[in-house]
């Protein structure tokens, strides 16, 4: 098959709905052959369907990542039908929220073992194969949870904390190694995505992204950005990303109370909450309905980061961050007085 220097094999995983379906439609704007991974059929084929209607090349894989010998399948099919992997963007996740004593142990394993043994299954695989040819980048989509926990959301912090240590690790050992193969991370804010309707919840009201929320296409361009300039080791989107991750460094404790006294209002709608044993956690709710890229908060959610464009000039992010930063520590010292 030919290429071009501009044409790039990417795989997207978690493609069906949100951050994936966003990004895989930009990449494949740009004309790139994108690889689909997800568990939901239905959602999977309507993003293959707007990635060729962009212009791209769709090879749409119902795939577990929580399951290896699935990833593994997956991507050697990808290179036999689009060629070698240059892109690989880790973004497949599922959550169960509600107090940690309310999530059974088997829910907990679930999560874990979609959300953080899937980026671990997906880096594998990547890795293996662009680790010989000595060339290709791996994105791993984030949080601001990855560094600061949050009260109802325990599994799903912990995973993404264990991603963070994770992709440290191995970007270590590749530069011990000499290698020219990258790894990088976006950190996320609250976007706007089919979760808050498809998660297994324990709350006593409908769940909800705490504010201030974006569209998913804002992350996507933050992801494509980290893939075609992935020596930067993590890029932070939103400023309320950067207010938490530099409000934890400076002010942990302080962060404790004010999410011990706000975190469980701002993440919980007036609606009901779902009923029990509803949501994607076991079993995918996009198999037979396709359920999009945005959730239920469009009227909400931002469509631009002003901050997103400081993060990619450093200056620029050093200003912003300092303001934010000074701003939060301020309105936390209030917050906490009174």
């Amino acid at each position: 098959m030919s290429r071009t220097a501009a044409q790039k094999t990417v795989v997207v995983t978690g493609a069906s709905a949100g951050i994936g379906r966003a990004t895989a439609r930009m990449f494949a704007a740009r004309g790139d052959r994108v690889a689909l991974l997800a568990r939901g059929r239905a959602g999977l084929e309507a993003a293959a369907a707007e990635v060729r209607e962009e212009g791209g090349q769709a090879l749409p894989l119902v795939t577990d990542m929580a399951e290896p010998d699935q990833v593994e399948e997956a991507a050697r099919r990808v290179e036999e039908e689009l060629g070698p992997v240059d892109v690989w963007v880790n973004n497949a996740f599922t959550a169960a929220f509600g107090k940690f004593l309310d999530v059974p142990p088997e829910e907990f394993l679930q999560a874990t073992r979609s959300t953080y043994l899937g980026y671990v299954h997906g880096t594998r695989a990547a890795l293996s194969r662009m680790v010989p040819r000595n060339r290709g980048a791996v994105v791993q989509v984030g949080s601001a949870l990855a560094y600061r926990g949050i009260p109802l959301q325990s599994a799903y912090c912990g995973a993404k904390h264990a991603i963070q240590g994770f992709t440290e690790s191995v970007r270590c050992e590749l530069l011990h190694d000499g290698s020219r193969v990258r790894i990088t991370m976006v950190q996320m804010p609250a976007v706007n995505t089919p979760q808050f309707t498809w998660l297994r919840s324990h709350l006593s009201r409908h769940a909800q992204p705490v504010p201030p929320i974006y569209q998913p296409e804002v992350a996507a361009r933050a992801v494509l950005r980290a893939a075609d300039h992935p020596r930067r080791r993590e890029y932070w989107v939103g400023a309320s990303t950067v207010g938490t991750l530099l409000a934890n460094a400076v002010v942990p404790g302080l962060l404790d109370r004010y999410l011990a006294r706000t975190g469980f209002d701002s993440q919980q709608t007036d609606a009901l909450p779902p009923p029990e044993g509803h949501g994607n956690l076991f079993a995918p709710m996009d198999d037979t309905q396709d359920y999009g890229t945005h959730g239920a908060f469009d009227d909400q959610a931002y469509s631009a980061s002003p901050q997103s464009w400081a993060s990619r000039h450093h200056a620029g992010r050093t200003v912003a961050a300092a303001g934010i930063a000074g701003a939060g520590y301020a309105a936390l010292r209030r917050y906490a007085r009174s």
